[in-house]
C-alpha cells in the first residue's frame, strides 16, 4: 500500500497543478491566449514567451517555458521521456516553425531531463556544472527520484488492471483502459531511457541573446538540488524558477534545506513580475515565495523535534503536520509529508552535525 501511495503522490508532478493561495499583486500578466495541441497547451505570457503545461495521461514531467526568437527557440527543460519530448516539439509547431537550438535543464531530475536524448548535435543542452556531473556520474536512473517512479510503475499497472476487471460501467471501464494504455507506454519508455548530460555548462551566470532579448541563466545558490538554474528575462520581468519555487510543495529528496531558504531570498531580489515555475501555475506575488520559506522552516523545525523524540523518518513522515500552510498551498489536505523528503532531512541533519 505504501508503494501505491508513493506512486500516486508522485503523479501529481504530471498535473496542471492547483492555483496556489496568494496569486495577486502587480506586474505582467499573460495575454490569456491559449493554444492547445494533442498533449500540450501553450499560454502566451509575453511576446515570444509561452508557458506549456499538459493534462495528458502521458508522463510529461514538468512545465516548460518556450522562448521564441527571430531565428530559433530557447526551451526550458526537456521533459520526462523521449516520447514526451517529441510530443512537445510536435505540438510546438502550433506556435512557431522555428527550430529549438537551446535547451536548459533547470536541474537534473528525470522529469526535466530524460528527453535530452532526442536532441541532435545542432541543439546545445545547457546546465549548471552540477547537473552535468549528476547525469554523467551519479547513475540517476538507479537513484531517487526516478527509482521510485520506475518501481511504482508495475504497482500502478496492476492496480489499474484490477480496477478494470472490477468495473461494471462501460464508460468508466473505457476511461480506465485508456489510463492503463498510457501507463504501459510510459513503462516501456522508462525501460529504454538513456541519461544524456548537458553539452554546455556554466558556474554562476551565463547570458545569452535572441536579438534584443536578454536571457540570463543564474545559479543563485543550492536548494531544491545542488545545481538549480533560474532563467531570468530582465526586459520582460519574467523568472523561470524550475522546482526551486513551485506553486505546490516541491520534492525534497535532494534538498539543501537551510541554503534553499537563502536562495529563495536571492530570487525575491530579482526584478520580476511573473514567475513561471517547473510545476504548478504562473504566479505574480513574491509573498508566495515568503510563504514557501515559512513552510520550509516549519518542516525543518517539526522534523528536528520529532527526530529528537526518537521517531524514525517513516514515523515522522506520518506525524508531521503542515496543514497550517494549506491556505497558500491547498495541495496540503492533512497531516503527513512525502517520506523521501523526511529521509533527506535526517541525512541533512547528520551532515550538519559532522
Amino acid at each position: 500500500m505504501a508503494a501505491v501511495i508513493l506512486g500516486l503522490s508522485f503523479l501529481a508532478l504530471f498535473s496542471f497543478g492547483v492555483q496556489a493561495g496568494r496569486q495577486g499583486g502587480g506586474g505582467a500578466r499573460s495575454s490569456g491566449s491559449i493554444v492547445t495541441g494533442k498533449v500540450y497547451a501553450f499560454e502566451k505570457i509575453a511576446e515570444g514567451v509561452y508557458y506549456s503545461t499538459s493534462s495528458s495521461l502521458m508522463a510529461t514531467g514538468g512545465n516548460h517555458t518556450i522562448i521564441v526568437g527571430d531565428h530559433d527557440v530557447f526551451l526550458v527543460d526537456a521533459g520526462a521521456t523521449p516520447a514526451a519530448g517529441r510530443a512537445l516539439l510536435e505540438d510546438m509547431k502550433l506556435i512557431t516553425d522555428k527550430p529549438v537550438r537551446w535547451v536548459v535543464n533547470t536541474h537534473f531530475h528525470w522529469d526535466h531531463t530524460n528527453a535530452n536524448s532526442i536532441f541532435g548535435p545542432e541543439v546545445q543542452i545547457i546546465g549548471q556544472e552540477y547537473v552535468r556531473h549528476a547525469i554523467a556520474d551519479l547513475d540517476i536512473i538507479h537513484r531517487e527520484p526516478f527509482k521510485s517512479a520506475l518501481a511504482n510503475m508495475p504497482v500502478q499497472v496492476d492496480a489499474l488492471k484490477k480496477q478494470i476487471a472490477d468495473e461494471k460501467d462501460s464508460a468508466k471501464r473505457a476511461a480506465l483502459e485508456k489510463q492503463l494504455a498510457a501507463k504501459q507506454a510510459d513503462w516501456e519508455e522508462f525501460k529504454t531511457l538513456k541519461p544524456t548530460p548537458p553539452t554546455m555548462t556554466y558556474q554562476l551566470k551565463m547570458t545569452m541573446y535572441q536579438g534584443q532579448r536578454e536571457i540570463q541563466l543564474l545559479f543563485l545558490g543550492r536548494g531544491h538540488t545542488q545545481g538549480d538554474t533560474i532563467v531570468y528575462l530582465p526586459k520582460e520581468r519574467i523568472v523561470c524558477s524550475g522546482d526551486m519555487m513551485e506553486t505546490q510543495p516541491a520534492y525534497m529528496g535532494d534538498a539543501m534545506f537551510d541554503e534553499w531558504i537563502k536562495t529563495l531570498d536571492a530570487i525575491k531580489e530579482l526584478d520580476f513580475a511573473t514567475d513561471l515555475p517547473g510545476h504548478g501555475v504562473p504566479f505574480h506575488d513574491k509573498s508566495l515565495i515568503t510563504a514557501y520559506q515559512s513552510y520550509l522552516k516549519d518542516f525543518m523545525s517539526q522534523v528536528a523535534e520529532l527526530r529528537k523524540q526518537g521517531l524514525s523518518a517513516e514515523e515522522t513522515a506520518q506525524k508531521i503536520d503542515l496543514t497550517s500552510h494549506s491556505g497558500d498551498f491547498p495541495q496540503i489536505k492533512g497531516p503527513g509529508a512525502e517520506v523521501r523528503g523526511v529521509r533527506r532531512m535526517y541525512e541533512w541533519m547528520d551532515e550538519r552535525s559532522r
